[in-house]
């Protein structure tokens, strides 16, 4: 579900969750003195500037916090991202509010710096970084290359017909982006009946989607997300056979929630990961967890809204009841078993937990303020 184009974006601090060492500082001088930037050296940087209070920040975890006010100066607007698509402009599409744009988060432990375009494209030459997942992967491709755009705006050199596969590429730092649509990040295919799509899907939980898995062995950072495809009719299949449905309530097939088919996706898509024998020595691989919709009074096709304009506190939100949070766990768990399985083979993978931020930001939605040529009449 996409966010406002303004929103915060949580592109900016991919690397600072990933580092060992989160929210030491990387000194300008000592990013220059470096021609080449490596992820060993990223990792010593971040070693090497340590602070007295360091240990403290260590155990500060950064997505246990709330969203406060933010007076700076925002890091980029609608007006000020060269790449910016029309349909995410929501300020262009009649959105009057913009109150939205004036939060940050804080983590409850200690300060989140802000993200630096400069540092993370010097840290990223010769490198490439994919988002993989469904129309959420995208927005955060899209928010991270408003935040790079300001320091160089990179050639837009590969887009497929769907405009679902992007390639962005950074020439003053030979840095490559990319975006590898993937709905359920294992093979689906969709049902039809008289030539129309019927919305219910057949997937293949033992097989990985090879559109997105065929690009893995190029990438140096592959950032994996999915989640709200997951809520249709869904038939299961493991080779020839049916092993289970979601939503089908069909005799002599087990019933399955949402949730064990993302667990099952998940799974399938780590495990991929972690045998692929061409892949990059160094790939690293983060998990992005759910982001949730904020649909009240109905889902997205059901006459749906979120028309909120502020943060929710600590208190609107309650982890226990909701189902955000338990694909969110379901998520987290998968990765813990595939971190596992990595260590032993010298592997690495991280996680971006955005699920507990992202709850509290039901203002963050275009709504019906974007330009959707595909879903007209719809919010999003």
């Amino acid at each position: 579900m996409a966010k406002g184009r303004d929103a915060p974006t949580w592109g900016d601090c991919l690397f600072l969750l990933y580092s060992p060492n989160p929210l030491a500082i990387i000194s300008k001088q000592g990013l220059d003195s470096v021609p080449e930037q490596s992820h060993d050296y990223f990792e010593k940087q971040f070693q090497e500037h340590q602070h007295p209070d360091q240990k403290k920040k260590e155990n500060c975890d950064l997505f246990k916090g709330h969203w406060v006010p933010e007076s700076r100066e925002h890091l980029y607007t609608n007006s000020s991202c060269a790449t910016i698509p029309e349909s995410k402009n929501c300020f262009k599409h009649g959105r009057k509010d913009r109150d939205f744009l004036n939060w940050r988060w804080k983590p409850d432990e200690c300060e989140l710096p802000r993200f630096d375009t400069k540092t993370f494209l010097q840290i990223m030459q010769q490198k490439k970084m994919a988002f993989i997942g469904d129309s959420v992967a995208r927005n955060h491709v899209e928010s991270l290359l408003c935040l790079l755009s300001q320091e160089e705006i990179p050639k837009d050199v590969y887009k497929d017909s769907e405009d679902r596969f992007r390639t962005w590429y950074f020439p003053r730092h030979n840095f490559t982006l990319m975006v590898l649509w993937s709905k359920f990040l294992i093979a689906g295919e969709e049902r039809t009946i008289n030539g129309t799509g019927s919305s219910v899907f057949d997937l293949q939980i033992d097989k990985v989607d090879i559109e997105w898995a065929k690009y893995l062995p190029d990438i140096d950072y592959a950032i994996i997300s999915a989640g709200h495809w997951f809520f249709r009719v869904m038939y299961l299949h493991e080779g020839e056979n049916i092993t289970g449905c979601v939503y089908c309530n069909e005799p002599n097939v087990t019933g399955h929630d949402a949730d064990f088919a993302l667990r099952m996706a998940f799974r399938a898509a780590f495990s991929y990961i972690n045998e692929c024998k061409n892949c990059s020595a160094h790939l690293v691989t983060l998990l992005r967890t759910f982001a949730p919709a904020h649909f009240a009074n109905g889902a997205w096709n059901t006459g749906g809204y979120c028309n909120r304009t502020a943060p929710f506190g600590e208190t609107e939100i309650d982890l226990g009841r909701s189902y955000d949070w338990q694909v969110r766990n379901v998520q987290v768990e998968e990765y813990e078993r595939a971190r596992k399985v990595a260590e032993k083979q010298g592997k690495r993978f991280g996680v971006v937990d955005v699920t507990r931020a992202m709850l509290m930001r039901p203002d963050g939605h275009p709504g019906e303020h974007w330009g959707n040529k595909w879903k007209g009449g719809y919010n999003d």
